[in-house]
């Protein structure tokens, strides 16, 4: 049950709020207004998490990275169709980066899904350190998630950028294209949920391998 909660919990504050609150501000508030008020619960989660359980949400920051430079943009630049041209680049070049850490010896997924761990219990990540060495298809679900999560990103940043050019003076583009990345966050957030299911599923596989014990040094 906490699992479940936790993942909805999840998907609450880093889809649901950040989107009801854009879509109510932006009649008010305007673009930048709009931004401002979808980067709040995340802002707040993540405040909230690091001083109450010293811990960084890396989820969150992940999606507050698409939202601030956006924001950033929107109160530099006055032409309306560029900064919504703006916003959807940032979320490709995060994909483009997620696809590049795939050359490297572990990719970004697996520092997120570290830091999911930590969050849990500090030795769950030491844990989670273990099983990527010694399980290679643990390793192999961390460069698929990799991989989706990259593409995905890109896809949303291009047809994102397809409706802006299409409708460029349309106020319904904005919506619309909100509605489209907040979309893709939810369904890759679900798909991430499922893929964590079965890597819990594969780990039933393997012999009980007790966390280490408090306070000894996890290895790289």
């Amino acid at each position: 049950m906490k699992s479940r909660l936790r993942y909805l919990s999840a998907l609450l504050v880093n889809v649901a709020l950040p989107w009801l609150a854009y879509r109510l501000a932006f009649p008010h508030w305007g673009q930048v207004g709009a931004l401002a008020a979808s980067a709040m619960p995340l802002i707040a989660w993540m405040t909230v998490d690091l001083l109450r359980y010293h811990h960084f949400d890396a989820l969150s920051a992940l999606v507050l990275a698409g939202v601030l430079p956006a924001l950033a943009a929107s109160l530099v630049f006055s032409d309306a169709r560029l900064l919504m041209i703006e916003d959807p680049m940032v979320s490709g070049f995060i994909g483009i980066t997620f696809l590049a850490s795939l050359a490297l010896r572990k990719p970004i997924v697996f520092y997120l899904a570290r830091s999911t761990m930590s969050r849990e219990d500090h030795r769950s990540a030491e844990l989670f350190e273990r099983h990527w060495r010694n399980r290679p298809k643990l390793a192999a679900y961390i460069r698929l998630m990799t991989l989706v999560w990259g593409v995905g990103m890109i896809g949303e940043n291009i047809v994102r950028s397809a409706i802006v050019l299409h409708w460029p003076n349309d106020p319904r583009s904005a919506l619309a294209s909100m509605a489209l990345r907040y979309g893709v966050y939810a369904v890759l957030t679900l798909w991430t949920f499922l893929i964590r299911r079965r890597i819990k599923q594969d780990a039933q596989r393997y012999p009980a391998d007790e966390p280490a014990p408090a306070g000894s040094p996890a290895r790289a």
